[in-house]
């Protein structure tokens, strides 16, 4: 197949599915309201004008807008006068995002990735550069920018194996997208080399910047002070995302006992209610996060078994208050969620099997001593109760942690004297 031909036939099956696509914002907009705004932007509709020559960042989602905090502040270290245009994808990240923001910067949805949608979003903003963490280069959008001038990086990024094959199905669209790239900052020597697979020109390998975030000491103090406020030693559940928890749920019950508190927090707020419902069908007693009077756990919370983190922007805080954590999307084949962030507040981590979206950093973590690989979730929850009664044990492993976090630091200032250099060549 032309690279032609595959170009117009995914343009032409996108703007079939435009009112698909716009009916299931509208329907996402039941949980989260955020969903429901400025919908005519997805599309490259704009209200006002704009001033052209900020710097264009694009963070879909949460985790990829925690990271981009460091990369902007790096940005902002180098030029104090920068301005930054944020895109987003999901409702999480654009909320985080809006925290970056400063007088002279903007936000906005990242456009469906239509011909006319990508071109009215670079004809409308005029960004100076472009840059996209971590994973998300798009065949239309990516096109758009060669024909406006703009050079777009893509930065932390990071290419799985499992990526790469399914890739392969789509080469003839994503060869010539990752081909455009002025540059690419990987994570990883493994991650530079499967993106020179792809057709990436300019690779170079910079480091994580989720190593340069620093938890903000205000959530740590909180979680610190649930974690007193608690008569059994808590067991976080991080970030763990549907068909996990109930494997979870079924060994907690059998296992655990009165020997500690099970702290869930699910990786999708969408998802609270459905997981508290999952919680209490089996006859597990629950106390929600977003209940507790000022914030602290109440009377009703100390006689729950399950405390549910049913809050956004505190993972910090969960964190701080547990003793020890299972990783998210690491039971199942869901390739994990971002460790450093445990490690960065000094929790140490139990993780299954599965890794392989952050497969460098999971090795790194274990070979300091930061984490330990567990076979399953029900060996997750009997090694987590036990680690979380061995004070000598976990303080090895927070000191672990600990230095595991510092070892890797530096990529925001890298990446972000990449991005001045293309700033300045634009």
């Amino acid at each position: 197949m032309s690279v032609g031909f595959a170009q117009a036939a995914y343009s032409g099956l996108l703007r079939v599915l435009g009112p698909v696509y716009a009916l299931r914002l509208w329907w996402r907009g039941h949980a989260e309201p955020l969903y429901r705004r400025a919908i005519g932007e997805r599309f490259g509709r704009y209200a006002g004008p704009a001033k052209p020559g900020a710097v264009w960042i694009h963070a879909v989602s949460l985790g990829e807008t925690r990271a981009a905090q460091a990369l902007v502040e790096a940005l902002r270290r180098d030029r104090a006068d920068l301005r930054v245009l944020l895109t987003h994808g999901t409702a999480t990240g654009r909320e985080a995002g809006a925290a970056l923001l400063r007088a002279g910067d903007a936000q906005t949805w990242l456009p469906y990735d239509t011909p006319g949608a990508t071109r009215r979003f670079l004809a409308h903003w005029r960004p100076a550069v472009g840059v996209l963490m971590e994973t998300e280069v798009w065949p239309n959008l990516m096109r758009s920018a060669v024909a406006a001038g703009v050079p777009v990086l893509l930065a932390n990024a990071r290419l799985s194996e499992k990526s790469l094959r399914r890739g392969t199905r789509f080469a003839t669209l994503l060869r010539p997208a990752f081909a455009a790239l002025h540059r690419v900052l990987a994570q990883t020597e493994a991650d530079a080399a499967r993106l020179r697979s792809t057709g990436a020109r300019r690779v170079d390998v910079m480091g994580n910047l989720k190593f340069d975030m620093t938890p903000d000491a205000g959530l740590l103090a909180l979680g610190e002070r649930w974690a007193r406020a608690s008569d059994r030693p808590l067991v976080l559940a991080a970030s763990l995302r549907e068909g996990e928890e109930d494997g979870l749920l079924d060994a907690w019950r059998v296992q655990a006992g009165a020997a500690a508190r099970l702290l869930l927090v699910p990786r999708h707020p969408q998802r609270f209610d459905e997981v508290a419902a999952l919680v209490e069908r089996r006859g597990l007693s629950l106390s929600r996060r977003s209940a507790w009077p000022g914030g602290v756990p109440d009377a009703a919370a100390h006689s729950a078994g399950v405390w549910l983190g049913d809050s956004l922007g505190e993972m910090p805080a969960y964190y701080a208050a547990a003793r020890v954590a299972l990783l998210g999307g690491s039971f199942a084949p869901l390739g994990g969620q971002n460790l450093i962030e445990a490690a960065a507040c000094g929790c140490p981590l139990l993780m299954g099997p599965h890794t392989f979206n952050f497969a460098d950093a999971a090795e790194r973590s274990l070979a300091a001593g930061a984490s330990e690989r567990v076979p399953d979730v029900g060996t997750g929850v009997a090694r987590a109760v036990v680690l979380a009664g061995d004070g000598a044990a976990r303080s090895r492993m927070v000191q672990g942690a600990f230095g595991f976090a510092a070892a890797h630091r530096g990529a925001a200032q890298r990446m972000a004297a990449a991005i001045v250099e293309a700033l300045d060549a634009a």
